[in-house]
């Protein structure tokens, strides 16, 4: 059919030219919507009746298409005479999905059919619902929210036309109050808002820079939220055992029974898996994934396996599996069991067989390079006989084929039109599990949807760029015949002004432009909580992120804030002077005093520790200017300072020099109940230990250092030389104690943590993250 006549057939129905022109781009509701027109008597239609039959073709699933012609002659028949009715009709067959034919009385009582509801009944519950609010609508007048009433009511009578009910509520609320008056049409007077300052102004821009650009968008994206517990109780997905609901899930005659097989093995509980490859770090994007998948098992009384993906000998460590655990576990959660693919190779060979058997899979000897790319050669063994493949595959099996020389492809096309994906290939490598038991590994293509079929994952939650490969999953466990998982996807999380592959991360090592996978500069997640950033924060930051479908990046500054929020309420505060200038009080007694010093200056009763104060004391060196600039509000010969927590004031009274360089400032100190309000307050130390700081700055110049447009040199020329400074600092006595990964804030400076480098003659602290407050207060 030309698309003028698809267009002279929707307006038939009622649709104007232009909504005929937009719905003809559509190419699912315009295949849906011919099928309708052709199954009922267009010419012959009530009025409204082809706007009910467009919301069908708009409504329906492929996975109940086969049901369009009975549902399209109850529209035109009268008996489903409202969209609430064939949106009834839809559920019905949905979850009578793998029934050729509907049971006729069940479906119209889910659908109402011949359920009249009077206008006495709508005017009865309305008058009902009405008189439980009948004071807040005398004192509120029109501007309740009248909405409350008519679903109410709709709760009642499922079945009654919304427009009637409106109407009535509407008519009884006239009767109740009365014309409105000028009160009630003046407008609501709005909320005076407080002007922002140029500092709040400046930050917007940089606000919505950081949020990233979108390059996609999905229908189902969800807005942050303060907890992962919150974000994921958001999420839309499916019910366990509800896979059929979901669009694009492939229904087959086996489907119900497999699913009620399902449910009676999980219990109906949700079921998640975090499956990473065990030949790296972990970084801040895997962060994500971890609280989606572990984070929405939770917060619906689920369970979350931890799985890894093994099924390549040549780049798997034990170090990994070690280090991918930890971090699961670091972020909070505990997986519900331990698993490795290579635990199902038995089976998933099993398997590859049935499918050659099948003739869906056939053994290939094309070079890996011949079919890289969308477009490679069709392979000229795709249809060689069952029997052939069959021999080969075991052959590749008993290693009698050499490597590179075969491969077991599947016979299907990706969305992406690449085609007959490789399903197993031969590695002439030991397996650090299975040793030398195989010489053949599968694929991602062909694991990761056995694998979850396998373990009855009810949400395969994984990153966007696997949606292309969400066809060859359900192809696969179709094939099969066995019960197939519903694959949601979401957009992965970037960090500007990093990297996070493990080649590049490698080469950054080697280069010496970091020191290790958990050097405090990178975004792996080992280095992160090496520099100090609680776990807590990384997971706040993820659920403010929320859950979408977009891919972009992010700025490190929504994490850094994000740590700040936790250190603020967490981390307790102490002084430390990171480049120390020596005062010395004339005035004040030889005999050192205890200076009580709250952790937490915003409850001072929650906890504190002690400090000395002696004659001779260090202060900031910046904190001293001989001849300041103006609106300086510290040191300085002709003004005071105050001491925090120390209860005194000082003033210069002799500034010492060596070489022209400021070495000692002699001071008298006074009593802040005596002296004169300073313009500050300043931290200091007294009789302090030597520590060490490094403090780290952004390793990259760019906000994306892969973009060759950005950075034409490559990652490696936008690494900036200028990333750790290590000074040796002073700090309270009471730090000496401190242990690894303790946290702090130096007053003044910023958050603090202990590095592990750290041992019993030599304390090391990283920088967290600085303040926010400019260090000059």
């Amino acid at each position: 059919m030309s698309p003028e006549e698809s267009i002279e057939n929707f307006k038939k129905i009622g649709l104007s030219e232009q909504k005929a022109k937009e719905t003809l781009k559509n190419g699912n509701v315009t295949k849906f919507l011919l099928q309708v027109i052709n199954e009922v008597d267009v010419d012959n239609l009530q009025p409204g009746v082809g706007l009910l039959l467009y919301h069908l073709a708009t409504k329906i699933k492929p996975q109940i298409a086969g049901k369009i012609s009975f549902i399209s002659k109850y529209i035109a028949s009268g008996k489903l005479d409202s969209t609430l009715r064939i949106d009834a009709a839809l559920e019905y067959a949905l979850s009578h999905v793998n029934e050729e034919s509907l049971n006729i009385k069940e479906f119209e009582e889910a659908c109402g059919v011949g359920i009249v509801v009077t206008p006495e009944q709508v005017e009865q519950f309305v008058e009902k619902h009405m008189a439980k609010y009948k004071n807040e609508l005398i004192e509120k007048r029109y501007r309740f929210n009248s909405g409350i009433v008519m679903q109410a009511v709709r709760a009642e009578l499922k079945w009654a036309d919304g427009k009637a009910i409106k109407n009535e509520v509407d008519v009884q609320i006239l009767d109740l109050l009365g014309p409105k008056t000028e009160a009630d049409l003046a407008p609501v007077p709005k909320v005076k808002k407080e002007a922002k300052t140029s500092n709040e102004s400046s930050k917007k821009p940089k606000k919505e820079e950081s949020q990233g650009t979108k390059v996609t968008t999905d229908a189902t994206d969800i807005g942050g939220a303060a907890s992962i517990s919150e974000l994921m109780k958001k999420l839309p997905f499916h019910a366990p055992g509800d896979n059929f609901k979901t669009d694009g899930y492939v229904v087959t005659p086996n489907t119900k029974k497999l699913l009620e097989d399902h449910l009676k093995i999980t219990g109906g509980k949700v079921r998640t898996r975090f499956p990473p490859e065990p030949n790296g770090i972990l970084h801040i994007g895997h962060a994500k994934a971890i609280n989606i998948n572990f984070g929405y098992a939770a917060a619906h009384d689920g369970i979350c396996f931890l799985r890894y993906d093994d099924t390549n000998p040549e780049k798997e460590e034990e170090k990994f599996f070690v280090g991918i655990k930890d971090m699961v576990e670091w972020l909070g959660y505990k997986p519900y069991k331990i698993t490795h693919s290579s635990d199902y190779f038995d089976q998933l060979y099993e398997w590859a067989v049935k499918l050659i058997n099948k003739d869906m899979a056939y053994v290939c000897h094309q070079q890996a390079e011949e079919i890289k790319g969308f477009n490679p050669p069709p392979s000229p063994w795709r249809n060689r006989p069952i029997e052939e493949s069959l021999q080969l595959f075991e052959d590749m099996k008993n290693g009698k084929i050499d490597e590179g020389d075969a491969t077991l492809r599947m016979k299907i096309t990706l969305e992406e039109g690449k085609q007959d994906p490789v399903a197993y290939r031969i590695k002439f490598k030991p397996h650090h599990r299975t040793g030398n038991k195989w010489c053949i590994y599968p694929t991602y293509d062909y694991t990761h949807c056995l694998c979850d079929s396998i373990e009855h994952i009810t949400h395969s939650l994984c990153t966007k760029e696997f949606q292309s490969r969400r066809s060859s999953y359900y192809w696969l466990c179709n094939a099969l015949d066995i019960y197939c998982p519903v694959q949601w996807e979401y957009g992965r999380l970037n960090v500007n002004y990093t990297v996070v592959s493990k080649r590049k991360i490698a080469k950054l090592i080697e280069e010496g432009f970091v020191n290790d996978w958990d050097d405090p500069r990178l975004f792996t997640l080992t280095a992160l909580r090496r520099r100090g950033v609680p776990s807590a924060a990384v997971n706040a930051f993820c659920a403010g992120l929320g859950v979408t479908g977009a891919v972009g990046a992010v700025d490190p500054a929504l994490l850094d804030a994000a740590v700040r929020d936790h250190l603020n309420s967490s981390a307790p505060r102490t002084m430390v002077v990171l480049d120390p200038l020596k005062i010395t009080i004339t005035n004040f007694p030889n005999q050192a005093i205890s200076v009580k010093v709250p952790d937490f200056p915003n409850e001072p009763d929650k906890s504190f520790h002690n400090v000395v104060l002696a004659k001779t004391l260090y202060i900031e060196a910046n904190d001293f200017k001989e001849q300041p600039e103006k609106g300086y509000r510290r040191l300085t010969p002709n003004q005071t300072v105050g001491l925090r927590h120390a209860g005194f004031i000082i003033k210069v009274s002799k500034v010492i020099k060596d070489n022209g360089k400021v070495v000692e400032v002699e001071c008298t100190a006074e009593s802040t109940d005596s002296a004169e309000k300073p313009k500050a307050f300043i931290h200091w130390v007294s009789k302090p230990i030597a520590v060490e700081v490094r403090l780290y700055e952004p390793l990259f110049k760019h906000k994306n250092p892969e973009d060759p447009v950005e950075v034409p040199g490559g990652f490696l020329s936008d690494c900036r030389t200028d990333t750790l400074s290590v000074v040796r600092a002073y700090a309270d006595a009471y730090l000496k104690c401190a242990q690894p990964h303790d946290k702090f804030q130096f007053e003044r400076i910023g958050f603090f943590s202990v590095d592990s480098d750290t041992n019993a003659s030599n304390i090391v602290f990283n920088r967290t993250v600085s303040l926010k407050e400019d260090s000059g207060k």
